[in-house]
């Protein structure tokens, strides 16, 4: 919430859009959510009016010097840390990719996709409103090739399409609203995979996904269900009360290592390959996976993953 003076009465949709350069219709909408207040109390008419001081609930991006991977005048792509929000969880969220995006490239700048908290890697954002609506548009006709790295638990030994449909089904407890699982009621999912390399004295194996469809948690379901696990993944393949320990934070690194092998979900976004006003792309990610592997797995194992 920012303290905000008006020299003037006024319209406090106006006042908005000369001082923080909204659109009508965008002042209109916060005043209507109650986003601002004069002496404690909310403004809900969108034509009223404010004279001297007030308060006003708004989004102040902030940065953390995170560079963009790949930039265009329609589009920025950046390389996310494991860890990092998309978007912002509740009020109490100190930093997410879009503060980063915003505070880099303005208030229309939006992202055009999600992928998890844990996982790391590439993630497509729009510079404007039009491109914002094209890249969705693409994203929902299938038309954007992505390609992911997982290490995995075992030997991973021939290229596999898993075509197992996914449910996320309402429950009571917080823990079944949050898992995914192979149901026959749910949705159409496709994933295939490709082996890349086995590590015998760690019986893992880093393998290439390509998601066919954009369900949650796909990748990692999916693998789940074939009994290759992604190596430090805190949810698929855990215990209730591990799992629980995770949504409610209390796990430290060494729980994590403990768990699943690793201090994070080793699944990173390493390719995007589309076409948008007719020129081709493909990105790829600046991080190098093994590195990422190596850095989050237990100390001892370094000398192994060779």
């Amino acid at each position: 919430m920012k303290k905000m003076f008006a020299k003037k009465k006024q319209k406090a949709f106006l006042y908005l859009i000369d001082e923080l350069e909204y659109t009508q219709k965008e002042a209109q909408r916060l005043i209507a959510k109650g986003r601002l207040f004069i002496d404690g109390i909310a403004m809900t008419r969108t034509a009223g009016e404010i004279e001297g001081a007030f308060e006003f609930i708004y989004f102040e991006p902030i940065t953390k010097g995170l560079e963009a991977t790949f930039i265009t005048d329609e589009f920025v792509v950046f390389d996310k840390p494991s860890g990092v929000l998309v978007h912002p969880q509740n009020r109490n969220t100190a930093y997410s990719l879009i503060d980063e995006l915003k505070y880099q490239f303005g208030r229309h700048a939006n992202i055009a996709h999600r992928i998890d908290q844990e996982t790391s890697g590439l993630v497509l954002c729009a510079r404007n409103k039009d491109s914002e609506r094209d890249i969705k548009m693409m994203f929902e006709e299938r038309e954007m090739k992505k390609k992911y790295l997982a290490l995995v638990h075992g030997k991973f030994e021939k290229e596999l399409t898993v075509d197992e449909p996914l449910l996320r089904e309402e429950d009571e407890s917080a823990i079944v609203r949050m898992v995914v699982k192979v149901d026959a009621r749910g949705k159409s999912s496709q994933t295939s995979f490709k082996p890349i390399k086995y590590y015998e004295k760690l019986d893992m194996t880093i393998i290439e996904c390509k998601p066919h469809t954009g369900r949650q948690h796909q990748i990692r379901v999916h693998l789940f269900h074939v009994k290759h696990p992604i190596v430090g993944d805190p949810i698929y393949g855990q215990g209730e009360k591990d799992i629980i320990r995770f949504l409610d934070k209390e796990l430290t690194k060494e729980d994590r290592i403990s768990m699943g092998g690793a201090s994070r979900l080793l699944l990173h976004a390493s390719e995007l390959e589309f076409e948008l006003y007719k020129k081709s792309y493909i990105v790829k990610s600046k991080e190098e996976f093994k590195n990422i592997c190596i850095q989050s797995l237990h100390v001892n194992n370094f000398s192994d993953f060779v």
